[in-house]
């Protein structure tokens, strides 16, 4: 979370031990359910074979002592089971010359790595520009077809929102949403709207309810959007479009009211602003597969435990609609569709 800028999230009112045997364990262990609409399973259908996905989000390096080894363990997974694409939804490592190993750790991962700006990574006088330019980004909104697969990236930082409250931009603006709806015009899909900054439930986006809107009116088109920003593990349906947060690759904010040694004295003279979490012991992520043979949309995720006291043990409560162990937890769980909803 932010080292210069105490409103790092905002408001509430706001919302409209691991192997690979552990990340591909079949639908015998306990799944939550991702709905595909009905609508959408014909989307599904035109892709010729399942597309993979490799998703890690809000790794925070410049936060975290061991960001690199975190993003190690990702790329080593990812090398081992072959994604079509890998994605970091935001809020990564400073785009400079003292993040260039891990940078290039990730981006040399994979031939198609790529990136979300987060609402982080332009702290401490860092630029959008030089997110293109040192992570290599098109755009900081961008269309990209994964083998039949759309995604179409968001940028959730713009200015200007009428209903900004203060702290960080949160806000899809006009140009963005200009594109976003000819995209979904022409495109005939499948589609996956990517973005830091939620679209939809907690701390979600200034204009949630105009972005809901857009995408509701192309749910025949799009499967799934999914973010990062939040540090939850949960899925949310609107519009007949599912929603999914992917929690956070290192940790759970708790502030400045709960400052707590999770490590070593050292570890946290280093890295002060760890004390402002609740880590995770491994590293979160997931792989997110569409598979047109079978019409699902699968995520295999991951399990960790908590580094020191939990926030419900510390009784940080950082949203009233959250719960501590189910939507606040060091895990991402594996989800897949089990029915199709009209």
């Amino acid at each position: 979370m932010s080292h210069t800028n105490t409103s790092d999230r905002p408001s509430p009112e706001r919302r409209g031990p691991f192997s690979r045997r552990g990340l591909l364990r079949a639908a015998a262990t306990t799944t939550a359910a991702l709905t595909l609409p009905k609508i959408a399973a014909a989307a599904v259908a035109r892709l010729e074979k399942p597309v993979r996905l490799g998703l890690i989000a809000d790794l925070h390096h410049d936060v975290m002592h061991d960001g690199l080894a975190r993003t190690g363990v990702f790329v080593k997974e990812m090398a081992a089971l072959h994604p079509d694409a890998i994605l970091q939804m935001g809020d990564f490592a400073y785009p400079n010359a003292a993040n260039k190993e891990v940078i290039d750790l990730f981006n040399g991962a994979h031939e198609r790595s790529l990136h979300v700006i987060g609402n982080h990574d332009t702290d401490s006088g860092h630029t959008k520009k030089q997110c293109l330019d040192i992570w290599g980004m098109t755009g900081r909104y961008y269309a990209q077809n994964i083998g039949g697969l759309w995604l179409l990236v968001l940028d959730g930082n713009d200015r200007g929102s009428p209903t900004h409250k203060g702290g960080y931009p949160s806000y899809v603006g006009k140009e963005q949403t200009k594109w976003l709806k000819e995209q979904l015009a022409k495109l005939e899909g499948p589609v996956i709207i990517v973005s830091h900054q939620p679209l939809a439930g907690a701390w979600a986006v200034d204009n949630a309810q105009e972005i809901q809107d857009i995408l509701g009116a192309a749910a025949d088109k799009i499967l799934l959007a999914i973010n990062g920003h939040s540090h939850i593990d949960a899925v949310l349906r609107y519009q007949k479009v599912t929603y999914m947060h992917v929690n956070s690759a290192s940790y759970q904010w708790v502030g400045g009211k709960y400052l707590h040694d999770s490590y070593s004295k050292d570890i946290h003279a280093r890295y002060p602003f760890i004390a402002y979490t609740c880590p995770y012991r491994d590293a979160l992520f997931a792989m997110l597969t569409v598979d047109p043979n079978s019409l699902t949309i699968r995520v295999a995720g991951r399990q960790s435990a908590w580094v020191g006291p939990s926030p419900a043990e510390l009784g940080a409560d950082p949203d009233p609609t959250l719960t501590d162990g189910e939507q606040i937890a060091p895990r991402i769980r594996d989800r897949q569709v089990t029915r199709i909803a009209q």
